[in-house]
């Protein structure tokens, strides 16, 4: 193919500075060598014989016929040649966009014809300095880019001249757009050496610009038109977060749309649970696209719902995710019709899940709620086609709902409603409404569906606590009264004691008895346990301290090679109320059960760790409020419980070791200690896998209040709290704290007025301390007593009286003896704590305090200490 010559005047370069320099130099030095040379030979020609001319001038002209040849064969040039760089310069020449190449010191050494066109001048060419120096934007852009392309960068930067660099360009008043470009160039000379060069590129866009801004000016009008629709559009990402909504869609919203900003706002901030279940259930193929119409509400933030219809576009990518949707809204008014779309709106906004099922059990139709209630199971797409409803309850209920449809086909009108479980959960339950059918499709039944799942653990959990404390009622009373004939039996024992000798046959006998009269007595502190009826001794403390202290004896109850004990504790436990001492009972008795559930061995854990109101509702425990809560836990990897036996574990009597191994108390009275200090157990059990006990005690806040109440507590004679009178040391303490022999009140006539509904007590009671030397006087009511003490001018020096007893309790007996008798000294006998007793005594009360089950020496000892003190 043959080049085409171009037009040579349109092409030709405005400036080429140092085109000849190099060559001219060179021929410079030729010259002044060849005149040195001559210079030399004309001064010392004598020197020199005729051979050496002769030599010299074979020399040159084999030099000289060298160069010739050279020359015809092209290895010589005579002038310098640009044969390497005609490409490159001819590109340059022909660029359309202007071109100026600057040198380090910022001398213009080449502009190409373009920049000549552009600035209107063949000869003297201007330099950028004082092409853009009259104006303050393009100087500044100048400025910039000097010194970055001086720094070895290139940049580029766009500016507007108020007039055209050039008048063939347009007219003086119209401004201009141009771009600047500065690229850095390093050239390497005929030296080897290399030389910083910069080139500049000027170009015109003005016309770009005026595109630019006609484009944005058509932009901004469409964009005003979707804005300003009659309805309502917003597009969302995969993940549904909303990024545009037009001004409409804003408005009904009442979101301010120049603060909104993309990914903000949610779906599920502006649709119900049902219709986002709705809403995601237009799904289309992998690559494709999916559009529906879909009727819901829109969520308001006044809390008000607004019915529209959705024009929803959905698309799908090649690996099956949604990547984005766009939804025209069309706002629906209340002064619809409910027939056609408003029937539909009127079908999906119902909170009840509905459904539409045929003879043979498929699903004809559902409501956005039946979607969302059996989402696990049920999908859009399958609905009508090959969706069954009984698929989504339990093999074991479907018969229900199959008999339910019969009836409905049948055309009955009355059908029992049934409850059945989740196909997936045996946890959820659900009760159905089934319906005949009157309409014109194949539907023969309209299905109702509530979730009652929480209904039936609330009616399990409300079930329970009433057996237990119906339980624990009736544990309480027969402890209270077990408590009095044991009380009976230790004196009466004592009493017999006393008048044996250890050599007696019968003392033995005697020692026995008080034994097992003991060992009952702790019995009865389990039951009391149980029915939260115990006496108690709550403290703020640390369960980190508490179980520390603990670990030693926990280690030795669950010693073995077989099984690991491991101790995790929490960090920055807060604080708890409860008894330390009865903690520690829980505790211990959750790690023997744990260690008895692992006969082959395992590992025991005990955990304890904070657990922030937002926290519980995650632990699964129903009846356990929204609140801080101390949580210790207690887990083995042992056999685990049955969950016919989890049920049972803390009713009193119950227990799954064999004959002689429990008493069946142990879980009882760590469900009263619990219970009663205002915390709650979660027991959660696997077959082969474990227990766990989850043991929640309130976090402790003592605010001004509570230490104003604490400060006026009602106190005994000693001036401790009613509630710490109510220690179980006295029970186990059989060393009374003075010598018996400083008891013994005989010709000393102190009078004692004995208060006891319980015949034998009172008459076993009256007796030790008549053999004491004290002067006795008995009551079985409080109104007894009273009457004694006036019938006696209050001439009594002690009253010991029982706290619950028939027509008058003790707290009444001591405010209406009190009224007569205000330094009358009081000893309250109970067999556990009850409310009334703290709450019926005034906040000065003094008084003693001895719990049942008592022996003679603990009997004769409280009364001593209660006049000595006086």
């Amino acid at each position: 193919m043959k080049a085409v010559k171009p037009e040579k005047d349109g092409y030709e370069p405005v400036v080429v500075s140092g085109r000849w320099t190099g060559f001219a130099l060179r021929v410079l030095l030729l010259i002044l060598g060849l005149a040195v040379l001559g210079g030399l030979y004309f001064q010392y020609r004598t020197f020199f014989t005729a051979e050496t001319y002769l030599i010299a001038l074979a020399v040159l002209a084999v030099i000289g016929v060298f160069f010739i040849v050279s020359l015809v064969l092209g290895l010589v040039r005579m002038f310098p040649s640009d044969g390497n760089r005609l490409v490159a310069k001819g590109f340059l020449d022909q660029y359309p966009e202007a071109v100026i190449i600057t040198d380090h010191r910022d001398r213009t050494i080449y502009t190409n014809s373009a920049y000549g066109a552009l600035i209107g001048e063949a000869g003297a060419v201007q330099s950028l300095d004082t092409l853009f120096s009259a104006e303050a934007e393009s100087a500044e852009s100048l400025y910039r880019l000097s010194h970055i392309v001086r720094g070895g960068q290139n940049g580029q930067e766009e500016f507007r001249l108020s007039r055209p660099i050039s008048a063939h360009q347009g007219s003086a008043e119209d401004p201009h757009w141009y771009r600047l470009s500065a690229r850095f160039m390093a050239v390497e000379n005929d030296q080897g050496r290399l030389r910083n060069h910069h080139v500049w590129q000027v170009r015109d866009i003005t016309a770009e610009r005026q595109d630019q801004e006609r484009y944005f000016r058509e932009l901004q009008k469409a964009i005003d038109y979707l804005d300003h629709a009659p309805v309502g559009f917003f597009t969302a990402s995969g993940d549904g977060a909303v990024q545009y909504i037009n001004a409409t869609f804003a408005e009904w919203l009442d979101i301010d749309l120049a603060a909104f900003e993309p990914g903000a706002l949610s779906l599920s901030d502006i649709l119900t649970g049902e219709d986002m279940m709705l809403l995601r259930s237009v799904y289309a193929a992998p690559g494709e696209r999916r559009s529906e119409s879909l009727e819901v509400s829109l969520r308001l933030p006044s809390g008000r719902h607004m019915p529209v219809r959705l024009l929803h576009d959905v698309t799908t990518a090649r690996e099956g995710n949604i990547v984005e949707s766009r939804t025209v809204v069309l706002k629906r008014h209340d002064n619809e019709s409910l027939a056609g779309a408003g029937a539909e709106r009127f079908f999906n906004d119902t909170p009840m899940a509905i459904a539409t099922v045929a003879r043979n059990g498929a699903l004809i139709a559902t409501n956005g709620r039946f979607l969302s209630m059996f989402k696990d199971l049920i999908r859009r797409e399958d609905v009508g086609a090959k969706a069954q409803i009984a698929s989504v309850i339990d093999e074991a209920d479907r018969s229900k709902m199959q008999d339910a449809l019969l009836a409905a086909a049948d055309g009955q009108g009355e059908i029992v409603p049934f409850e059945a479980r989740y196909a997936l959960d045996d946890g959820r339950h659900f009760r159905f409404f089934v319906h005949a059918s009157n309409g014109a499709d194949d539907a023969v039944a309209l299905v109702y569906v509530i979730d009652i799942s929480e209904q039936k653990a609330l009616e399990a959990q409300m079930a329970r606590t009433q057996k237990l404390n119906a339980v624990g009622t009736l544990a309480g009373g027969i402890a209270h009264d077990f408590n009095n004939v044991l009380t009976a039996i230790l004196l009466s024992a004592d009493h017999l004691l006393l008048q044996s000798r250890p050599a007696d046959p019968d003392f033995a006998d005697l020692i026995e008895i008080k034994r097992n009269a003991n060992r009952a007595s702790q019995l009865v502190r389990q039951l009391l346990a149980f029915s939260r009826q115990q006496t108690m001794r709550p403290q703020v403390v640390d369960l980190t301290d508490v179980i520390d202290d603990m670990r030693m004896m926990i280690e030795r109850l669950t010693g073995g090679a077989d099984i690991k004990l491991k101790i995790d504790f929490g960090r920055d436990l807060w604080s708890v109320k409860t008894d330390p001492g009865q903690f520690g009972q829980v505790v211990t008795n959750l790690c023997v059960n744990a260690r008895d559930a692992m006969p082959e061995g395992g590992t025991l854990t005990v955990r304890t760790r904070n657990v922030p109101a937002s926290e519980v509702a995650a632990l699964g425990a129903r009846e356990v409020p929204e609140r801080d809560f101390v949580m210790v836990e207690v887990s083995d990897t042992g056999t685990g419980i049955a969950p016919d036996v989890l049920d049972k574990i803390f009713e009193p009597f119950f227990t799954t070791k064999d004959v002689g191994k429990g008493t069946g108390l142990g879980l009882a009275m760590v469900y009263g200690i619990v219970t009663q200090s205002g915390g709650f157990i979660h027991p959660v059990s696997e077959i082969g896998k474990g227990t766990r006990f989850l043991i929640l005690l309130p976090r402790h806040q003592r605010d001004a209040a509570a230490a104003a109440t604490h400060q006026h507590q009602p106190t005994d004679h000693k001036g401790v709290p009613i509630n710490a009178a109510f220690s179980e040391a006295a029970a186990d303490d059989d060393e009374a704290p003075v010598r018996e022999a400083d008891m013994d009140m005989t010709g000393q006539s102190a009078v004692v007025l004995l208060v006891e509904d319980e015949d034998a007590v009172r008459r076993s009671g009256k007796r030790m301390l008549e053999m004491r030397g004290f002067t006795v006087h008995e009551a079985d009511t409080g109104v007894h007593a009273l009457k004694i003490l006036g019938e006696l001018g209050g001439k009594v020096d002690i009253v010991v009286s029982d706290v619950v007893m028939p027509e008058m309790d003790g707290p009444t007996l001591l405010r209406e003896a009190r009224k007569d008798y205000p330094e009358l000294k009081f000893i309250f006998v109970s067999g556990y704590a009850d409310d009334a007793f703290a709450k019926n005594l005034p906040e000065d009360a003094k008084f003693g305090f001895l719990p049942k089950p008592y022996n003679l020496k603990q009997l004769v000892a409280s009364v001593w200490e209660m006049l000595r003190e006086g």
